[in-house]
């Protein structure tokens, strides 16, 4: 028998308010009994479920694990904009003028990840 990952466990200064944040990220819910103040939220969405944590350390450095994110129905630049309206920060840009490479965001606590090519992006 071996083991599976439940879900990737965020901490936060704030878990509800950041999982509502990634829940219109990854088009996901939240579990019905999280609350405004509850020390933990759930999102559940297509490929896992993100579990916030409150702790009362704020961040301080890069993340050691981040999330690489794929548009599916929209374009990497098209994803990043959206992205950036609900509340992200443009870290780094590494998207090249022959339409590779990716973007580095932010989320409203400063946790990395980053917006890959679409799928088809990437067969072009």
């Amino acid at each position: 028998m071996t083991s599976r990952v439940r879900h990737t466990t965020v901490d936060c200064t704030d878990a509800y308010r950041l999982a509502c944040f990634w829940a219109q990220v990854l088009d996901g819910t939240l579990a019905e009994d999280d609350l405004p103040g509850d020390p933990e939220a759930t999102v559940t969405a297509a490929g896992g479920a993100l579990l916030f944590l409150t702790v009362p350390d704020a961040k301080t450095v890069k993340n050691r694990v981040h999330l690489d994110l794929e548009p599916q129905d929209r374009n990497r630049d098209e994803e990043v904009e959206r992205l950036l309206a609900l509340g992200a920060t443009l870290v780094a840009d590494h998207r090249r003028a022959d339409g590779t490479g990716w973007a580095t965001l932010a989320d409203p606590e400063g946790n990395e990840f980053c917006v890959e090519r679409s799928a088809a992006e990437r067969v072009r």
